[in-house]
């Protein structure tokens, strides 16, 4: 386990030696230049605007509210690592204020007519479904390139990210408009990618962070002597997140069609207008006035909208089907899910997908 030196870690040992090669001198090409130049500098930016989180607590100039909340993040933070079986490093036990709502703004983009995203890849990473920008502006200007090239395109605001242990992550400002619960669940789930990251696979890696926030989150309030949440919100959740991926397998199946143009548009278009209007129906008659999507669902539809849903929840249950068959342990639960990221990517979905339905089998 890594401890920081004096100066935050020489900051974290001088980059990790220069953040591998500076992206491998920033790849190829003026626009990769460009683009891998603003991540280069907004990491940096982040690390060097770290403070250690007892110091903000220690200090009575800072803002009450504010060393509260870190007061309490850290009780969850220990928790983490100690109850969770999550790296015990000085992730998380760092602050730092960035002055904006997001740290990071992603771009989702996928054809007109497919489901499919763009990756982009980065030498640490490796593929994901989308490219982030430390700049709102930034990411705004890669949409409307995108969206003249005809793409279908979102833009989503990230609170929190995981370097995956190559540097020491701090809570962000960014994450403290959330209650001491919310804030607990996201460092359950950023530490969770520390812990296990199979390359090149983001629904793999979302679906497994997922997990670790969800019952990490269980645990944690069970720990406290709180009640166990009802589970309404979770199931509503879970009843949105089965209505977008329905309209997502409509929609691929719709794409496969050979269909004119214009016909294809038509045909989208009434995919969204029924899930509209399936969310209407499902809110009115069992959530109890809860309108906590409506904007979500309100807003312009497109393809790319859909994307973040088959990242992140994906293969939860099969998930919750492996830490389950695996006694609730969370040591050899990670064992298993490293077992499972050794195996080919195909292979690893049918196992995944085995888990799951084992589960839904088994009730």
């Amino acid at each position: 386990m890594i401890r920081p030196f004096p100066s935050l870690g020489l900051l974290d040992r001088v980059l990790r030696v220069l953040f591998p090669g500076v992206l491998l001198l920033l790849l190829n090409g003026c626009a990769s230049v460009s683009y891998y130049s603003q991540l280069a500098s907004g990491q940096l930016q982040l690390l060097r605007a770290r403070e250690p989180v007892a110091e903000v607590i220690a200090d009575p100039s800072r803002d009450q509210k504010l060393r509260a909340h870190l007061a309490q993040s850290q009780k969850a933070r220990t928790f983490a690592s100690e109850h969770l079986h999550l790296p015990d490093n000085q992730s998380y036990r760092l602050y730092a204020d960035i002055g904006r709502p997001f740290v990071v703004w992603n771009v989702f983009v996928t054809p007109e007519f497919s489901l499919k995203p763009q990756n982009h890849c980065f030498p640490i990473a490796g593929c994901v479904a989308y490219r982030g920008y430390y700049s709102q502006s930034a990411a705004r200007g890669e949409a409307a390139v995108q969206r003249l090239q005809g793409m279908d395109v979102s833009i989503g605001g990230v609170e929190a990210y995981s370097t995956l242990g190559w540097f020491n992550d701090p809570i962000i400002s960014s994450m403290m408009g959330w209650g001491d619960e919310r804030l607990a669940t996201l460092i359950f789930h950023e530490l969770a990618h520390q812990r296990v990251y199979v390359k090149d696979d983001t629904e793999f890696n979302e679906s497994f962070a997922s997990f670790v926030e969800q019952e990490g989150t269980r645990q944690w309030r069970a720990s406290r002597g709180l009640p166990l949440d009802n589970g309404a919100q979770v199931r509503r959740r879970d009843q949105f997140t089965r209505l977008v991926l329905e309209t997502r397998t409509r929609l691929e199946t719709l794409y496969a069609l050979p269909l004119p143009t214009d016909q294809m548009r038509q045909r989208k278009a009434a995919e969204f207008e029924r899930l509209r209007s399936e969310y209407r129906q499902l809110r009115d008659s069992q959530w109890a006035g809860d309108r906590r999507y409506d904007a979500w669902v309100n807003a312009p539809m497109n393809n790319a909208r859909l994307v973040p849903f088959g990242l992140y929840d994906q293969w939860v249950p099969g998930f919750a089907a492996l830490f389950q068959q695996e006694g609730g342990d969370w040591v050899r639960f990670y064992a298993a899910v490293e077992q499972l990221g050794a195996l080919p990517l195909e292979e690893r979905k049918a196992a995944l997908k085995a888990l799951a339905e084992s589960k839904n089998y088994s009730g």
